[in-house]
């Protein structure tokens, strides 16, 4: 028997080597939030809302001035509001999107609900320049992948990368 080459398993072309081939297609996951974190990344998440037609939630935590845990508000692009626990019920991953002006206790907030759930955590931030800002420090501790970009598209080609 010779040397197995590491492109074997993609030149697969024999009958005998193709029926071991998975045809499927992935499904859409639907269990993905998008939440985005201050104004300015919810102006890119309505945009992407536009644009994007899948089962992906996007939601935009609003302003308010209590200290708040679970039932920390959130609202849909569509203007619906719910909170953090309902937004997470079904949750399996959530994608948390900043600018400059974000909120360290939210992504804290959002970070320990996930935690608790077994629920993934990706924190993108959209900055030009240096990403060392308040922004870096919110979601750098509580971002399990951290996502630095000044490109507002790199959050489609992400969410697309997540099969969502």
């Amino acid at each position: 028997m010779g040397p197995i080459l590491l492109t074997s398993c993609a030149g697969a072309t024999s009958a005998e080597e193709t029926r071991f081939r998975i045809d499927a297609t992935v499904p859409v996951r639907d269990g993905i939030r998008v939440i985005a974190l201050d104004a300015a990344a919810a102006d890119v998440i309505h945009r992407l809302t536009l644009r994007h037609h899948s089962a992906i939630r996007l939601l935009s935590v609003p302003e308010f001035d209590r200290d708040v845990e679970e039932d920390l508000p959130l609202q849909a692009m569509d203007g619906t509001c719910s909170n953090l626990a309902a937004a997470l019920a079904e949750a399996d991953l959530v994608v948390m999107v900043a600018t400059t002006a974000v909120n360290p206790r939210t992504a804290e907030t959002i970070a320990r609900a996930c935690s608790s759930r077994g629920v993934m955590t990706v924190g993108v931030i959209l900055q030009r320049g240096c990403p060392d800002g308040p922004a870096l420090r919110a979601l750098r501790p509580h971002a399990q992948v951290l996502i630095i970009t000044n490109d507002h598209s790199d959050i489609a080609e992400v969410l697309s990368a997540l099969r969502a």
